[in-house]
């Protein structure tokens, strides 16, 4: 068995991860790839985000890739496995709060892993307007840089012009090795990401000179996520008043969130997306025929108050 190469995409909340993988998808490169996508929350939302892409997408929720659900990983490992000729290679989004020391880990010390797979590079987003602050409350955040072979320094046109040199330190001071590609909406030629055979284990004893032998590992816990769902229809105007006060409310607060809504007497979803208070919403893809239609949203954040945003999102409902 011909061992598949794996590219891991990671990077925090809002980063740009799923961005960059419909790029990838998207793109006349010649290549076929399985995804496996794994999400912070109850509810999926991302696999619907990735676009145009004939790809199955493997959907892995509510949990960290490198604890509670690295059993599915080696499952979902093992069936494509029986049918490794479908496609070439294995694309893995992680959710945003995962630190990749694990996730690159699982290659070297899974027996079945090993036997299936094999870790090509890892390629970290980050956001350009919010990374500063991130290295000061997220331990993820900076974990994410240091394991990078590459990284996209992503949504330049939110910064000033003289802010991009400080940033492009910082990322450096912590990790001085890896290529570093500037972006807006991860637009970046993907031979910078794919099929570079660069992740170096030596270079990752560097910087954990225990890293095969480390059993555990430590998350965020002030970060949760609310998962709000509906199968009424929504009216258009309440929704669009009740994102709005929820981020301007809470925004400080809200990490990340993203939705795909159904709009009364509209036939196309409505996807919402944003991070902290910087948001964007707008109509997407129809309704299939025959296809269920409902509305989801998940926040993620510190300190939201569930049960008041969850009744006040009900009254969205137009009818």
């Amino acid at each position: 068995m011909i061992r598949k190469p794996v590219t891991v995409l990671t990077g925090y909340l809002g980063a740009g991860k799923t961005t960059l993988l419909n790029r990838i998808l998207t793109e006349k490169h010649g290549q076929r790839f399985a995804v496996i996508i794994n999400e912070f929350g109850e509810i999926g939302i991302d696999n619907d985000l990735v676009i145009g892409a004939d790809e199955e997408v493997f959907e892995m929720n509510n949990g960290c890739i490198c604890c509670t659900v690295r059993g599915d990983l080696i499952r979902i490992l093992n069936g494509l496995m029986k049918r490794q000729n479908s496609f070439d290679s294995i694309l893995i989004e992680t959710t945003g709060l995962a630190d990749p020391a694990p996730v690159a880990q699982t290659f070297f010390v899974d027996e079945d892993v090993k036997r299936l797979a094999v870790l090509d590079s890892i390629t970290t987003v980050v956001d350009a307007r919010h990374i500063l602050d991130r290295l000061v409350d997220s331990h993820e955040a900076e974990e994410q840089i240091a394991f990078a072979d590459q990284i996209i320094l992503n949504k330049l046109d939110l910064v000033g012009v003289d802010e991009i040199d400080g940033i492009n330190a910082r990322i450096r001071k912590i990790n001085p090795g890896a290529s570093i590609h500037r972006s807006r909406r991860c637009d970046v030629d993907i031979s910078k990401v794919i099929g570079l055979g660069a992740f170096d284990l030596n270079r990752i004893f560097e910087i954990e000179p225990e890293f095969l032998k480390e059993d555990a590992h430590e998350h965020d816990q002030s970060v949760r996520s609310i998962s709000l769902s509906s199968d009424r229809p929504l009216d258009a105007v309440r929704l669009q008043s009740w994102l709005q006060d929820t981020h301007v409310t809470f925004g400080t607060t809200i990490l990340r969130s993203k939705g795909i809504f159904w709009i009364a007497d509209d036939p196309n979803r409505f996807v919402f997306q944003g991070v902290h208070m910087l948001t964007e919403g707008q109509r997407s893809a129809a309704w299939r025929d025959g296809e269920r239609k409902w509305s989801r949203f998940v926040l993620i954040g510190r300190e939201l108050p569930e049960d008041a945003l969850r009744q006040s999102f009900d009254r969205c409902a137009a009818y």
